[in-house]
């Protein structure tokens, strides 16, 4: 073959050439954009870990083993706990039940809230609402905090340790309504008001305002807790002791004379009610 036969051949060959390497190039561009998507996410739940297991400390959980202060309905649909009398420092939580970084918190800082409400030393708020915008995460956050606020309020902080205990993992559905009245059920509550309340949705409108309450008071995330309705930055979020160390700063500083000192261990979730709830789903 001559030198003129050959030459469109190898031009042939050099484009097809280039023209590979080109969707190599595309082909790496494109996965580092997706490698760098998936550094950035794991970045961020690296960042809550963190903040939730810090200093060596290892989660302590249902170690509160002290009776309860007082928990009462407020008008606005939240819970206060807090020994008579108290009503300052004010410890806001807000938090959606299907919140994985929420429940970590819980394990980690839930006792302390209850030693320290228990004592007299602080006011604490619970304020569960939805955060989560996509199924199945919105409708198990919203049929939990339903519950939530169709719960009496004696039984309330029990309850809440129980949906903590029962949360599905992300993606899944759960809190399913026979599962949240049968765990009511378990804990004393068998009004019939109460089972027709969570199968109706007859709370939906609270939990709609304790979503848009939360907005309002610059909730950008959850788990978010607010003294005095500042923000607690996020070593309070993981650790007893730093917990303890805000609340004293905000003014709560020695117990109330006759209110509950607490033998057990700050830390985790988990009134001794509740306890019994804690080891499996069911």
């Amino acid at each position: 073959m001559s030198e003129q036969g050959r030459e469109p051949s190898a031009r042939g060959r050099l484009a097809e050439e280039r023209a590979r390497d080109a969707v190599r190039r595309r082909r790496r561009r494109a996965l580092l954009v997706v490698l760098g998507a998936v550094t950035v996410a794991a970045v961020a739940v690296v960042v809550v870990v963190v903040a939730l297991s810090r200093s060596g400390e290892e989660p302590l959980k249902n170690s509160y083993k002290g009776a309860l202060a007082p928990a009462a309905r407020q008008r606005d649909g939240s819970v206060a706990m807090a020994q008579p009398g108290v009503s300052s420092p004010v410890l806001d939580v807000w938090e959606d039940f299907q919140c994985p970084a929420c429940k970590a918190m819980e394990e980690r800082v839930g006792a302390t809230m209850k030693e320290l409400a228990a004592q007299g030393r602080v006011k604490v708020v619970y304020r569960p609402f939805q955060l989560f915008q996509q199924d199945p995460l919105m409708s198990n956050s919203r049929r939990a905090a339903n519950a939530a606020a169709c719960m009496p309020a004696e039984h309330w902080v029990a309850y809440h340790d129980k949906l903590y205990a029962e949360q599905p993992p992300e993606g899944d559905t759960g809190f399913s309504t026979g599962d949240l009245v049968r765990w009511g059920e378990r804990l004393g509550v068998t009004d019939p008001s109460f089972a027709a309340c969570v199968r109706g949705d007859q709370k939906i409108g609270t939990v709609n305002q304790a979503s848009a309450q939360a907005g309002r008071a610059g909730v950008d995330a959850t788990p978010y807790l607010a003294l005095n309705g500042k923000k607690v930055g996020n070593d309070a979020l993981a650790s007893p002791n730093d917990l303890k160390k805000a609340v004293a700063e905000a003014g709560g500083g020695a117990p109330v004379p006759g209110s509950t000192q607490s033998s057990g261990t700050a830390g985790g979730s988990g009134a001794a009610a509740a306890k019994m709830t804690i080891s499996s789903r069911s």
